[in-house]
């Protein structure tokens, strides 16, 4: 079964940090795009941030300069390392992913199951 499992979410005050951790397993012959999304209650899921295979990245103007989305390709693993987390940015953050299957090379994009991020005033 090819999935994404993520971790890393909880509980922190403002202006701290956390990392949230997505990894991918299954039989996966590749990787494309990897990205974090969030969704705050009654809102729209939003992109965070995305990350090509290629290691470009792309950010919401409202995480510039406070988010860093990396990726390890031998883990199959993407990361979000999110610092001077204000309670705007509490919700249930998704990671996301655009894989080719072995051996039948069929694209899927697949979501993780999400994980809370909660910060408090």
């Amino acid at each position: 079964q090819v999935q994404l499992v993520e971790s890393g979410g909880g509980l922190v005050q403002a202006g701290g940090s956390l990392r949230l951790s997505c990894a991918a397993s299954g039989k996966i012959n590749s990787i494309n795009d990897m990205g974090w999304y969030h969704q705050a209650p009654g809102k729209q899921r939003e992109l965070v941030a995305l990350i090509t295979s290629g290691g470009s990245t792309n950010y919401a103007d409202s995480v510039k300069g406070r988010f860093t989305i990396s990726r390890d390709n031998a883990k199959k693993t993407v990361y979000l390392q999110m610092s001077s987390l204000t309670p705007e940015d509490t919700a249930v953050y998704y990671c996301n992913a655009a894989v080719r299957t072995w051996p039948s090379n069929r694209y899927l994009e697949l979501w993780g199951q999400g994980t809370q991020v909660t910060v408090s005033s």
